[in-house]
């Protein structure tokens, strides 16, 4: 084990250092320990379960955030696009994907400076004590458990494009999309874990390029061709403040990867080299996204549908969701598995069970995701649209987690001296404050862009009801 893993594993409180514990074994004697129920055997228990968890280098740290990111940020590019026009549309993609990477780093030194930090909750508490730890544990908690919930909410419009037959009950597709999200989410480990994402990453590698040839196709063959495609460099003349903003949003939540770099990072053997992780992944994320959306959206023009799988003809449209079936549940589950393990830890901190590699942690564990994955679902059913569930979490939880948390972690974390001590404290203050600003922007104005647009479309009666059975709902753009 590298020197890094050791200091992992020794930041752990040892869980039979309790005076209970202590009393019962002075009392009773330790048991057999090949039945791992005395104190020694709990202490190989979990000494084997915090090696079990120390196990992630950095390419495999890069999978998992690929996981997370790469999924239902790029299917909503180019509707992104369309209302914000290519020039700005470019420009938002890569200024808030630099950012994104400039504020993991951020969170990644946190975790340097502070060993013990296992999940984002843990960093806010060094800022604000068990207040900002609570706070942040019930964002946390929230905002990816929503995040699962959309992903059922996609798996159920890919599954109703894929069968096509709007007889059938749509909630069918949300239940099997929810089992789904279940079984995938069942691996304890995220070493385990980033095996899937290889399948993952390929599966909306493929996905975004059958979509493009086809939609350049179908564009090349219109009449007019190419040259007669609806885009535009600007914003359409008439596009609502909401509209645009949703949309501004549905690109935050594309870069969204920073709400699990703690959890990723406490399984790490070598944790200084996450430095390469998010590079790798911001960059690929960066190239990804604005050519995803650019190229889509010069292909199909102003009406483009998001998830953009579905601007496809219907055809290659229903082939295309085949391929990203892998994408929506893989990258969907990973966020039920760093709930599960965030709440494990915390409800069992000085247990063996906390490690699921014991029966009683196997079936907590099990009982855990299915009760998540069944929030997720319904959160799915009474929320049918895409665009403004996407808007709703980005404005709420990404502003913090991507952009103000990290900032605030610079002034009061990280920050040597006073702010204006040195020139590279001012311009970093200067930084790290427009940040701050850039992430209460979002959470405002997001958030009311999103909720005035789904009052909007319920007066129009454009969404279909909550629990809906009719599959029709879910053929057009969220």
């Amino acid at each position: 084990m590298s020197p890094n893993a050791s200091h992992h594993t020794s930041s752990q409180s040892p869980p039979w250092d309790s005076s209970e514990e202590k009393e019962k074994y002075q009392k009773d004697g330790p048991l057999d320990e090949e039945q791992g129920t005395g104190i020694s055997g709990r202490r190989a228990s979990i000494a084997e379960g915090q090696m079990k968890h120390s196990k992630l280098g950095w390419k495999r740290l890069t999978v998992c955030l690929i996981v997370e990111a790469i999924a239902l940020g790029s299917l909503s590019m180019p509707s992104a696009f369309a209302s914000l026009g290519m020039v700005a549309g470019v420009i938002v993609t890569v200024g808030v994907g630099l950012i994104a990477i400039y504020t993991s780093w951020l969170v990644g030194q946190v975790r340097l400076k502070h060993p013990h930090v296992q999940h984002y909750a843990d960093a806010v508490a060094l800022m604000w004590g068990r207040f900002g730890y609570e706070l942040t544990s019930v964002m946390f908690v929230l905002f990816l458990v929503l995040i699962t919930g959309s992903h059922v909410l996609t798996g159920t419009i890919a599954w109703v494009r894929i069968i096509d037959e709007t007889s059938k009950c749509a909630l069918i597709w949300g239940f099997i999309s929810a089992i789904l999200l279940y079984l995938l989410a069942l691996p304890p480990t995220f070493h385990e874990f980033a095996i899937l994402g290889y399948i993952d990453f390929g599966s909306i590698l493929v996905a975004i390029l059958v979509t493009m040839v086809a939609t350049g196709v179908a564009a090349s063959r219109s009449t007019g061709g190419l040259s007669a495609v609806a885009w535009s460099a600007w914003p359409p003349p008439d596009i609502s403040f909401s509209k645009a903003f949703i949309s501004t949003t549905n690109i935050v939540f594309a870069y969204s990867f920073a709400v699990c770099q703690y959890s990723f990072m406490s399984e790490m053997h070598t944790p200084p080299e996450y430095v390469k992780s998010i590079w790798a992944l911001g960059i690929m994320e960066i190239f990804i996204y604005t050519l995803t959306g650019a190229i889509i959206y010069a292909f199909v023009g102003a009406e483009v549908d998001s998830p953009a799988i579905l601007s496809a003809p219907t055809l290659v449209s229903r082939v295309a969701f085949g391929l990203a079936l892998p994408v929506i549940f893989i990258s969907g589950s990973i966020n039920t598995t760093v709930v599960g393990k965030y709440i494990m830890g915390r409800v069992f901190p000085k247990s063996e069970i906390r490690y699921v590699n014991t029966k009683k942690g196997w079936i907590v564990w099990l009982a855990l995701i299915a009760g998540l994955t069944l929030i997720a679902w319904v959160i799915a059913e009474a929320i049918p649209f895409f665009n403004d569930l996407l808007g709703i979490i980005s404005s709420l939880f990404s502003s913090g987690f991507t952009f103000y948390f990290p900032a605030l972690f610079w002034f009061f974390i990280l920050k040597e001296g006073k702010w204006n001590a040195t020139r590279k404290n001012m311009a970093l203050s200067v930084v790290n404050a427009l940040v701050v600003c850039i992430g209460l922007i979002v959470l405002v104005c997001g958030t009311y862009a999103s909720i005035k647009d789904i009052l909007d479309k319920y007066a129009k009666g454009s969404v279909g009801g909550s629990f809906t059975c009719s599959s029709s709902s879910y053929e057009g753009s969220g």
